[in-house]
C-alpha cells in the first residue's frame, strides 16, 4: 500500500489521528503555520485545516504548476478564507464539515430569541441590582421570522424556530417551490419584500461576493422597529456601522452577533456597549465534544478518499459553499 501524507494545520492533533498510523504519515504544521506550511504543502496528498480560523493556507499556498494536495478538508462549515485563486483554480477537491454544526447553532439561535423576546438580559440586571421589576414580555408563538440562508445551518434554525411557533420564511440564492419543511424558498432578490413583516431576521448565509455587506443602512432601513437580528454566518455579512447606527438610532430593537468582521473582539471595541446588542464570541457552534466530533468526520471522508469512493461534503469553489442536493 502506498503510504499517504496528511499534513494537518492547527495548534495540537486530533487524537483520533493515531486511528491512520502506520498506513498515514501525519505531518503537523503548527502555528503560526505559513513558514513550515508552504514547505509541507507539495508533499502532501492531503490538508487537514484543523485551524479554520488561520489564513495560512492562502499565504503559502504553492503558486504555478506546484503540487497541491489532491484534497483539502476545512473543519469548519464556512470555507471563505479557502475561497481564493490559487485553490479554487487548483484540482484539488474542497470539503466542510457541513452536519456538525447545525442543530447546535440553531438552538443557540432559539436561545438568543427567546432571550430578546422575553427580556432576559434585563431581568439579570436587575436581579444584580436586587430590583424587583415586574414587566411583560412579547410572545415567540405568532411572531415572524426571515432565516437568510437555506443550507444546513439556516434550515435548523428555520425548523427550530418554527417548532416555537414561530412563522419561518426561508432565503436562499435561488427561489424554489416545494420545499419539504418551508413550502417555498424565497430567492435573495425576495429580501428586501420580506424584511418589513420579520420580528427576527437570522443570518447563516455563506460568505460570497455575493453575500458581502448583504445587510447595510438599507437592510436595516426596511425592518420595522421592534424587529431583531441574530447573525450567525460571518462577520462580514453586515456592514457593522450601519448596524450600530440602526441600534442606536431606535431604527430597530436589538440584535445578536456571534460573529464579527474582526475577531476577537478588543476589549475597548465600542461593539461591547452598544445598546440593545447582545455578544457572544463565536461559540454558537462549540457543544461539549465538538472536536471530536469533527475529527470522526474527517476520519469518515478519509476512509471514503482512502477507498475511491465519492467524498462528502464537497464545496463548489465557484459558489463558495456545499450545493444543497
Amino acid at each position: 500500500m502506498t503510504l499517504r501524507t496528511l499534513l494537518v494545520l492547527g495548534d495540537g492533533l486530533p487524537r483520533q489521528l493515531e486511528r491512520l498510523s502506520p498506513r498515514v504519515e501525519v505531518v503537523h504544521a503548527g502555528p503560526p503555520g505559513a513558514a513550515s506550511l508552504a514547505d509541507e504543502l507539495p508533499g502532501a496528498d492531503v490538508l487537514l485545516v484543523w485551524d479554520f480560523t488561520s489564513d495560512a493556507v492562502r499565504d503559502a499556498w504553492p503558486a504555478g504548476d506546484a503540487p497541491v494536495p489532491a484534497w483539502v478538508h476545512t473543519a469548519s462549515a464556512g470555507v471563505d478564507r479557502l475561497i481564493f485563486p490559487g485553490l479554487v483554480d487548483s484540482p484539488s477537491v474542497l470539503t466542510n464539515a457541513r452536519g456538525v454544526f447545525e442543530q447546535p447553532i440553531a438552538e443557540y439561535v432559539a436561545g438568543w430569541v427567546l432571550a430578546m423576546a422575553k427580556d432576559f438580559p434585563g431581568t439579570w440586571r436587575l436581579q444584580q441590582r436586587h430590583d424587583w421589576r415586574h414587566r411583560e414580555t412579547m410572545r415567540v408563538a405568532g411572531s415572524r421570522a426571515v432565516v437568510v440562508g437555506s443550507g444546513p445551518i439556516g434550515r435548523a434554525c428555520g425548523v427550530t424556530l418554527a417548532a416555537l411557533g414561530v412563522g419561518v420564511e426561508l432565503v436562499g440564492r435561488t427561489g424554489r417551490d416545494g420545499d419539504p419543511d418551508f413550502g417555498r424558498v424565497h430567492a435573495a432578490d425576495a429580501l428586501s419584500g420580506l424584511l418589513p413583516g420579520a420580528d427576527w431576521v437570522v443570518c447563516a448565509a455563506p460568505l460570497t461576493d455575493s453575500t458581502r455587506g448583504m445587510f447595510d443602512a438599507a437592510a436595516f432601513g426596511r425592518m420595522k422597529s421592534s424587529a431583531r437580528f441574530v447573525n450567525v454566518g460571518r462577520g462580514p455579512l453586515v456592514v457593522t456601522a450601519d448596524l450600530v447606527e440602526a441600534l442606536t438610532a431606535g431604527r430597530i430593537a436589538g440584535a445578536a452577533l456571534d460573529v464579527f468582521e474582526s475577531e476577537p473582539l478588543a476589549a475597548d471595541d465600542p461593539l461591547w456597549d452598544v445598546p440593545g446588542l447582545l455578544v457572544s464570541p463565536h461559540m454558537s457552534a462549540d457543544t461539549f465534544g465538538w472536536r471530536d466530533a469533527l475529527a470522526e468526520q474527517f476520519l469518515d471522508n478519509f476512509e471514503r478518499w482512502s477507498a475511491g469512493r465519492p467524498l462528502l461534503n464537497v464545496v463548489d469553489k465557484r459558489l463558495g459553499y456545499v450545493p444543497v442536493g
